[in-house]
């Protein structure tokens, strides 16, 4: 009994040892299953920390993809999509024909951009708010189009920058100068760029021309309302009145308007030495034609600027355009340049640039051309998404850009132009003989600067520097000082006061820069 009883006890003794060996295991087992936890949760952190580098590559992309406005996307085998608005109907139709033509040659020579066409397509912005804002409301309708060339005339201008602004895209006019364009406390719109001058430097160098190198102090200006004539009639009022002029009157006529008799008397009671209407044809020609029947304009200098710097202005105003001054855009910094520029126009259209613009809209194209191939995103397969803020920064930042019409860059406002490529012309009834022969001097020293044929012939060429003697060298009109000397000798005239510098050759009467073939 006793011997069972140790038994009894031996086997409890065993297997209280068992249970407490036992109990340490399971709480080994415990404090494995907590680390296992913790490696779980380990491995969770870790899974945590490979979601962070996949979202840090997203946000990558999103960075590279990121855009204020939104992108445009363009798949493989499909074009990138530009368009103009131009006034290709009415009666400043040539300004969109001279803009058309300079764009399709910059389209040309460009090429492909990143594996792909470019594509063009195009409205009629007219001459009007009205023509502006309905070309622009089409425009805008079309996802596709990246950015847009135009317009020519500052009323359309005003109204399409509006819509185009709004829609988020990018405009680039080759012609529009009113200065409200680009001034933000008046029409000035996010996405607008011109390469065309500001006319607060077009109508200073009229002024300037007027009282300076004409020596007139009684001046008037006429207007048609439009933003670009009202504009430019001001600035040259202001600045007229600044040098010590006195500005008789400031008149306005309408677009459409024939019988400019009752205006131009009214103006005529002060006998102005000087008449400046920058208008368009074809009131500026029943301005200039009337002007002569008024009793005190008999003697007055009659002034306009680029809207009637055309081939048709002197034959449809009659003698009236003979001696009259015309200001407006001079082009180019680069002579041969320009010559080989012409040469491409001419055998794609036929003719010669029917205004004075049609670098400008090259220069245009090629800085949109070139912001669009800079910020694009190219995928593997081709496909291109481009930014449409991104685009406007890349136009904006444009600086010291090598275009037919100078050194261009582009200020925070839009303006890219520095009011350098401008002059004065004036009409002269002697139209190829006289013009010939001056080449033919120039010729002697320049070689192969300026061809007789290149229809680059200028009247009163208008630089704002120092010496003519850098004039002429930064135009690449002479290699040495010696020869410099001896081409301003062979210019009828060059006139200096403080730093504007005018070249006198003749401009034939019906307009154009050129001598003919």
């Amino acid at each position: 009994m006793k011997t069972r009883m140790l038994q009894i006890l031996s086997v409890m003794m065993v297997l209280g040892l068992v249970l407490s060996a036992c109990q340490p295991q399971v709480i080994e087992v415990e404090k494995e299953v907590v680390v296992t936890q913790v490696v779980e949760k380990e491995v969770e952190v870790e899974k945590v920390v490979e979601v962070e580098v996949e979202v840090e590559k997203v946000v990558e992309v999103e960075k590279s993809t990121e855009d204020a406005i939104g992108f445009v996307d363009i798949a493989p085998g499909e074009p990138v999509h530009i368009a103009y608005m131009l006034a290709t109907s009415g009666a400043v139709e040539f300004l969109g024909a001279d803009s058309l033509g300079g764009i399709e040659i910059a389209i040309d020579e460009y090429g492909q951009l990143h594996g792909h066409d470019i594509l063009l397509t195009g409205e009629d912005s007219l001459c009007s708010a009205e023509g502006g804002q309905t070309a622009a409301v089409k425009v805008a309708a079309d996802p596709t189009i990246l950015g847009v060339l135009g317009t020519n005339c500052s009323s359309a201008g005003t109204a399409a920058s509006v819509v185009l602004s709004e829609a988020g895209m990018v405009m680039i006019s080759p012609t529009n100068t009113s200065p409200a364009l680009t001034n933000p406390d008046e029409t000035w719109n996010p996405g607008y760029y011109r390469t065309a001058h500001n006319d607060k430097f077009q109508g200073r160098v009229a002024a300037e021309f007027a009282y300076n190198e004409l020596g007139l102090t009684k001046a008037a200006a006429l207007h048609d309302g439009d933003p670009y004539t009202e504009g430019l009639a001001s600035v040259f009022a202001e600045v007229f009145a600044e040098l010590g002029g006195t500005v008789t009157s400031f008149e306005a006529v309408n677009k459409g308007d024939t019988d400019m008799r009752p205006v131009l008397t009214t103006i005529g009671v002060d006998s102005p030495q000087a008449l400046y209407f920058p208008i368009f044809e074809p009131e500026g020609n029943f301005v200039g034609a009337q002007s002569q029947e008024i009793s005190g304009l008999e003697n007055t200098v009659l002034m306009g600027a680029d809207g009637l710097l055309v081939k048709s202005f002197g034959p449809n105003t009659g003698e009236a355009a003979v001696g009259m001054y015309l200001s407006g855009p001079y082009v180019s910094e680069d002579v041969s340049a320009y010559a080989s520029f012409l040469e491409k126009y001419e055998a794609n259209t036929g003719g010669p640039p029917p205004a004075g613009f049609a670098a400008h809209a090259y220069d245009g194209a090629n800085i949109l051309l070139g912001a669009i191939e800079r910020v694009a995103i190219q995928d593997a397969d081709g496909t291109l998404h481009v930014g449409r803020q991104a685009l406007r920064d890349a136009v904006g930042s444009t600086y010291r850009y090598g275009g037919l019409t100078g050194i261009l860059s582009c200020d925070e406002y839009g303006d890219c132009a520095t009011g350098e490529a401008l002059a004065v012309f004036q009409l002269s009834a002697d139209t190829v003989a006289s013009a010939q022969r001056q080449l033919h001097a120039l010729n002697r020293f320049l070689e192969d600067s300026l061809a007789v044929n290149r229809r680059i012939v200028l009247l009163l060429h208008t630089i704002h520097v120092d010496d003519p003697t850098e004039v002429l060298g930064r135009r690449n009109l002479g290699e040495h000082p010696i020869q410099e000397q001896a081409i301003c000798a062979a210019i009828d005239e060059v006139f200096l006061v403080d730093q504007p510098v005018y070249y006198l050759v003749d401009l034939g009467m019906d307009g154009r820069f050129a001598t003919g073939d």
